[in-house]
């Protein structure tokens, strides 16, 4: 199936497309995140507001089973908007997420970023594609997302300037929204810039957020990453967001930090 999720009445259908790195019985953060949104921008409609953070708490791992997501608005308003969403499996409370939505005032000037703007990677056409090394299954870091990189690798330790897109459809039929794209994108922070071997380390992110300074625009969302670390068993993966166009935001994983076991 080339989604990463079917609709299937109120529920989505997860396909191998939409699995995770850690185990091929749960989902990749980046489709969840992808879900979360399109809920949010369903219940929002066309009133002016933007999404310019969303916030997930990924209770416990999300598995292959369906998955319903459900938003309300918990603090309304035309100018600032609060939106809480809740993905559930089999009636569990599986990932909380919380948006921030402000209103888009068009007569207001805003500066441009400039393409050449201090510190922006080079494009998508300048990178190298390289594959995952974990490929022992169908999944969304390997089949689901086209990945070019302009600085790191997958296989080496440090930080990582990658480039990525979309192969497929988020839900079935549905052309994926400039939100849903990089909110898809922003969870590979802690995969590229990681600082640990994947073979002997566990290195889990609880939560993430991403913050937009603007939606991207096109199919390409630049992540530039790069993990520290402070107490024992606790890290945080740092992420800059760009399109091809400028600096569109900022991703932040905190890390639960083990030693594989």
């Amino acid at each position: 199936m080339s989604c990463l999720f079917v609709a299937d009445g109120g529920r989505l259908v997860p396909t191998d497309l939409a699995r995770g790195p850690w185990s091929p019985g749960s989902l990749h953060g980046g489709p969840v995140a992808a879900v979360v949104a399109r809920s949010v921008e369903a219940l929002a409609g066309d009133d002016g507001l933007e999404v310019v953070r969303l916030t997930l708490e990924l209770l416990r791992p999300v598995t292959t089973a369906p998955l319903t997501v459900t938003s309300r608005v918990v603090r309304p308003g035309r100018k600032v908007q609060l939106v809480d969403s809740v993905v559930t499996q089999d009636d569990v409370e599986v990932t909380w997420g919380r948006s921030l939505r402000i209103r888009v005032d068009p007569a207001l000037p805003v500066p441009g970023t400039a393409r050449d703007e201090d510190g922006a990677p080079p494009g998508p056409d300048d990178g190298a594609e390289v594959p995952s090394q974990i490929t022992d299954y169908p999944a969304f870091h390997n089949e689901g997302m086209e990945i070019r990189f302009v600085e790191g690798r997958f296989d080496r330790r440090g930080p990582a300037t990658g480039w990525f897109r979309l192969r497929h459809p988020v839900v079935e039929g549905e052309p994926p929204s400039p939100v849903q794209r990089v909110v898809a994108a922003a969870d590979f922070g802690n995969g590229i810039g990681a600082e640990l071997d994947f073979r002997t380390a566990l290195f889990i992110n609880p939560d993430l957020t991403v913050s937009l300074l603007r939606p991207p625009v096109g199919e390409w969302v630049c992540v530039a990453a790069r993990t520290r670390f402070g107490a024992p068993g606790v890290g945080c993966a740092e992420s800059v967001l760009w399109d091809e166009h400028g600096r569109i935001g900022r991703a932040v994983q905190d890390l639960l930090v083990e030693p594989e076991r």
